[in-house]
């Protein structure tokens, strides 16, 4: 059984994430809470990159509950079918928008248990509007933030739940309000899923994962260019 983190460990290994990100923010795009709940709902089971790609040109006009509501479900199916599950996700954000107009006034709630009562809108969700939106210390747990969490050993948890309550216990209070996205960017672009870059990562003396990579994988070759025109013609 790895050893648990001592305060001292985390308190170093959060301190260490803060000097590599020192001001870290969620990568999806938003204009306001409204337009941040509908794009963190999209990105289930879906990159923020291809969020992002659906939402610009649809947050251009759409930024309410009520411009939601005018603009429809088949428009707004339209919309984001690039996305994974678009036909499900567009009926949630359709009836989540009726609610918040019917019951919110069309103003986003500040309340866990509210959020929560939004078709498509979970606890991770309630935590990102919370935190990101509303500046609470609140800490989403997505597949990234699960892995780090578990292969480190700093959280250790069978589900998204017990790694949350884990970190809410172990992650020192004036990191809490960034530490959901530190842990993120942390497994999105070093602890990776398939071969973590463990010789390039900052935290890797405090992590207990017995199978560390030894070398960083091979870069990809770049794909060979064609010469331009001007390029031929000056041969």
């Amino acid at each position: 059984m790895p050893k648990a983190f001592t305060r001292a460990e985390a308190e170093e290994f959060f301190a260490r994430l803060k000097k590599h990100t020192p001001h870290p923010k969620t990568e999806l795009q938003y204009v306001n809470p409204y337009t941040l709940l509908v794009a963190v709902a999209l990105s289930a089971q879906a990159t923020d990159k291809g969020v992002n790609k659906a939402t610009a040109p649809l947050f251009s006009h759409v930024t309410t509950p009520q411009q939601m509501l005018a603009l429809g479900e088949e428009k707004l199916t339209d919309a984001i079918k690039t996305i994974g599950l678009y036909r499900g996700k567009a009926k949630n954000v359709i009836a989540a928008a009726k609610i918040l107009v019917e019951k919110h006034g069309g103003v986003v709630p500040k309340d866990r248990e509210a959020l929560e009562e939004l078709p498509g809108v979970g606890r991770k969700t309630a935590n990102v509007i919370l935190n990101v939106a509303f500046g609470e210390p609140t800490i989403a747990v997505d597949t990234h933030i699960f892995r780090v969490s578990n292969r480190t050993n700093l959280a250790p948890g069978k589900d998204v739940l017990a790694v949350e309550l884990k970190l809410e216990q172990v992650v020192p209070d004036h990191y809490k309000l960034h530490a959901h996205h530190w842990l993120i960017l942390h497994g999105r672009y070093t602890c990776v899923a398939r071969k973590p870059l463990c010789p390039v990562c900052v935290v890797r003396d405090l992590c207990r994962f017995k199978d560390k990579t030894k070398e960083l994988p091979p870069e990809k070759p770049k794909a060979a260019t064609k010469p331009s025109a001007a390029r031929r013609a000056r041969r």
